[in-house]
């Protein structure tokens, strides 16, 4: 009886998780906007990214080849996201890390795809940022798969 209430209550959760809106799921954070303010102060395809955990096309973010010396800024919230100095090309046609600054971003599991992925978000505003893979180099082995429109680069 126990295993079938279990098995039930695993499959509600499941299926509330894919029906009910992002908005209604998430948890609070610092910078909060409407959605008519997000969609004023963003272009649509940062809209679709950001708010809606879209991803912008391979090699469309002239961010990706942008190896001058400063700080990436989350779009949504003007948060200190990542240096450059952890920045690297990993040919995958999007900006890589192989960290963030500390206390700057949030994780939590993306089941939308066949496996399990972690989407990695501003820790302000919620405003995705991409995915974190374990495929990077020294020293923590992380790539972290950002999409160029959820960041603004501020140069030294």
């Amino acid at each position: 009886m126990q295993r079938r209430h279990f098995i039930s209550a695993a499959g509600a959760a499941a299926l509330t998780a894919m029906v009910l809106p992002r908005a209604t799921m998430a948890k609070e954070f610092e910078v909060t906007r409407t959605d008519a303010e997000w969609r004023a102060m963003l272009t649509p395809a940062q809209y679709k990214v950001m708010r809606q955990e879209g991803t912008e096309r391979a090699g469309s973010s002239p961010l990706d080849k942008n190896y001058e010396k400063g700080t990436y800024h989350c779009r949504g919230c003007d948060l200190k996201l990542y240096s450059s100095r952890h920045k690297y090309d990993s040919g995958t046609g999007w900006p890589s890390f192989y960290k963030s600054l500390p206390k700057a971003i949030g994780t939590k599991p993306d089941r939308k795809l066949l496996r399990v992925r972690t989407e990695c978000h501003c820790r302000r505003c919620g405003s995705h940022l991409g995915h974190i893979f374990d495929d990077g180099p020294r020293p923590t082995g992380k790539r972290h798969c950002l999409n160029g429109v959820s960041l603004v680069f501020k140069p030294k």
